[in-house]
């Protein structure tokens, strides 16, 4: 599925309806570029959640756990990861087989850890379709 958006709330939005329909045990990576908007849609999936604390990115801790809303919200930043064991160290494993759901940004660095039933979440951008255009692509989710 792709989804357009023009417009920092529109991703935010995204985010925040797919925050809603989240279920226990389900991991969202997200791919993009720096500055393409990981950050507002992963604070839109927390709204969705009911979390209500700020949420910005881990990328000095690898990760940050959210437990105040509906269900656990573990947010990873792999995106200074300097190897697979560096994981193994957080024990990566009871996150991604909690109670709660993990949004990891950056997955295509830890690509062999990942399980195989994951929601992958790309976002791109075009300056030829506006500044805050951007291309969202939803792979393992069959509607927002």
């Amino acid at each position: 599925m792709i989804v357009e958006t023009h417009s920092a709330e529109e991703t935010f939005e995204l985010g925040r309806k797919i925050g809603q329909q989240a279920r226990p045990g389900q991991i969202y990576t997200l791919v993009g570029d720096l500055g393409v908007g990981k950050t507002v849609f992963t604070q839109g999936v927390a709204s969705g959640l009911d979390i209500r604390e700020p949420i910005s990115s881990p990328t000095f801790t690898i990760i940050q756990i959210y437990e105040e809303g509906r269900m656990p919200f573990y947010h990873f930043d792999v995106y200074r990861i300097g190897d697979i064991e560096e994981m193994e160290e957080i024990g990566y494993d009871d996150y991604f087989f909690g109670e709660g759901i993990c949004l990891i940004e950056w997955a295509n660095l830890i690509e062999e850890i990942l399980p195989d039933h994951i929601i992958a979440v790309t976002i791109e951008k075009d300056l030829k379709k506006g500044f805050d255009y951007r291309k969202i692509i939803l792979e393992g989710i069959e509607t927002v």
